[in-house]
């Protein structure tokens, strides 16, 4: 297998050619000497690679014109109208808006046509897309946009309220423009787009251009954000989606991750457009809305959560028909085997359980639909990597916990963080998750290895809540820990220690949930509240939350 060497290559051999103006992506990735060593052996692109050109208009060249992309909002849209509304948007943005490639331009929208065509268009002039969830409060964009020095925004017109708060106080966020979401396609970027040709020559951008930069919370809840090449995304189609998915023009893709998650862009978004299949997308992409969206249209391969196949299986019962899906992907917690054994027995085909990570972009180690274990996480993908180590990273001997490491043809580049150094050890991905690699070579999630509160496929960092309780005046301190929950794996749990003359009540519960849905996303609220006359402490005063977290059950 071809590795790259990072200590014995400069950077001319390691970084192709550039097309950025904006150099601040190239010059804020990592040193060499703190990369991952990238094992890029069958996976060779040219120099000069624009993906956003690659997935729209690249895919009406190869004949894929008429075939149905985009699903959404009451109509379907073909290749060729998607690569023309991606190019009318484009001009607007060099033209009208001044965008210049290596800009980096945030993106708030919830699953719909508009946004992939926003995506695409950010992508195709070069500019560096960071997708950002319509969940996200003015303080949490306000990290992202200072992180990332974002000067330009693309909004859904419904979502512009806590966008339009974070630019009033940033010194890097000038412009927000509006964009419909809906079918109606009346705000400003629309308007302008409309008259504009429906070609676009597309930025001549390297394949070793930063296209996208992914958020992701790290235990402390200072944002880390993921530096991706333009290779890089087609890399994600071309190893699991290619190998594991096995994906065709027919194939309909579903499913429940926000486009604004890089698992949910790579699911819903550039696997079907790689290889000329369609997405159906929903805003509200709940288990009931799924079932009769895959029944409507015939989705033939789903990325959601364990919790939602059960409701499904329960759909089921009651008549739902879902004969049409070949393949479910369970995607952001572990797989509980009584779920993937009823789903098998019931459907006659496996639920394909997985790992990725943003830092990788996506899924590295995956089950197969020839070869899906029960309680598994399955193998390496063919070009990845991986081992189960110790603290001094020597592998254990099979059937041992210890820490899950990886490499592959993407690995870790944090955007001038000295978290790089964690993330990255040896050359190999350190996930931060531990795992049993077994005597027939398959991997077993055991745990985080860190606090990170894994809760309904969402990652909440404990002492971002715990920040957002101590904003309310009713409490003195507090710990947040993760408790074990049938339903969503884990759920967070606040330990408060009220302020002086304040008494604990079921009230005082729901207007400490609310106060915090309201200050960060509201996923990350706790749905257990316990209050207590302190907390466990070290001498030197540090709060010891192992001593908050309940027995596992």
């Amino acid at each position: 297998m071809m590795a790259v060497d990072r200590e014995a290559c400069g950077s001319e051999a390691m970084l192709g050619p550039t097309g950025h103006i904006d150099t601040f992506t190239r010059d804020n990735l990592p040193p060499l000497g703190e990369w991952p060593e990238l094992l890029m052996d069958g996976f060779d692109y040219p120099e000069w690679l624009n993906a956003g050109f690659e997935l729209s208009d690249r895919m009406v060249e190869r004949g894929f014109g008429d075939n149905v992309a985009l699903i959404g909002n009451g109509r379907r849209r073909t290749y060729k109208e998607l690569a023309d509304w991606t190019n009318r948007i484009a001009h607007a943005l060099v033209e009208d808006f001044g965008v210049k490639p290596g800009n980096r331009v945030l993106i708030r929208s919830g699953n719909n046509p508009a946004m992939i065509a926003c995506w695409l268009a950010v992508t195709k002039v070069g500019a560096v897309a960071v997708n950002t969830m319509p969940m996200l409060r003015a303080g949490e964009l306000s990290k992202v946009i200072d992180k990332a020095e974002i000067s330009f925004a693309l909004c859904d017109t419904r979502l512009l309220e806590e966008l339009i708060t974070a630019a009033k106080d940033s010194r890097f966020l000038k412009q927000v423009v509006g964009f419909d979401g809906t079918a109606n396609h009346d705000a400003e970027l629309d308007r302008i787009a409309l008259n504009k040709p429906v070609r676009f020559e597309p930025v001549k951008t390297g394949r070793d251009d930063v296209a996208l930069l992914g958020f992701t919370s790290g235990s402390t809840g200072v944002p880390k954000a993921t530096m991706h090449f333009h290779r890089d995304i087609l890399i994600i189609a071309d190893a699991y989606a290619k190998e594991v998915l096995q994906v065709t023009p027919d194939d309909v893709f579903i499913g429940s991750p926000p486009i604004a998650f890089t698992f949910g862009l790579g699911g819903l978004v550039v696997f079907p457009l790689r290889f000329g299949a369609s997405t159906a997308l929903l805003e509200n992409a709940s288990p009931k809305n799924m079932v009769e969206i895959i029944q409507e249209y015939g989705a033939t391969i789903s990325f959601t959560a364990p919790t939602a196949y059960r409701a499904m299986l329960a759909a089921m019962e009651e008549g739902a028909d879902l004969s049409s899906l070949r393949i479910a992907v369970s995607a952001g917690e572990t797989l509980p085997g009584p779920i993937f054994d009823e789903w098998t027995r019931k459907t006659g085909k496996p639920i394909l359980d997985g790992i990725g990570s943003t830092e990788m972009l996506h899924i590295f180690i995956s089950n197969r639909l020839s070869d899906a274990k029960p309680k598994s996480t399955g193998k390496p993908l063919t070009g990845y990597d991986a081992r189960v180590v110790d603290e001094e990273m020597n592998e254990v001997p099979r059937g041992t916990i210890g820490k899950l490491v990886v490499r592959g043809p993407i690995g870790c580049r944090y955007l001038a963080d000295h978290r790089q150094a964690d993330y990255v050890r040896d050359g190999w991905n350190v996930t931060g998750d531990s795992f049993i690699q077994d005597e027939d070579g398959y991997f077993h999630f055991a745990a985080r290895s860190d606090d990170i509160i894994l809760s309904a496929g969402y990652n909440i960092a404990g002492p971002e809540v715990e920040a957002a309780l101590l904003s309310h005046a009713d409490v003195l301190e507090c710990a947040v820990v993760g408790k074990q929950d049938e339903e969503r794996g884990h759920i967070v749990q606040a330990h408060v220690v009220l302020a002086p003359g304040v008494t604990g009540s079921d009230l005082l519960v729901k207007a400490l949930q609310d106060h915090v849905k309201a200050v960060i996303a509201p996923y990350k609220y706790p749905r257990s509240i316990i209050f207590v006359e302190a907390l466990p402490k070290t001498e030197s005063g540090k709060i010891q939350r192992f001593r908050l977290k309940p027995p596992p059950a």
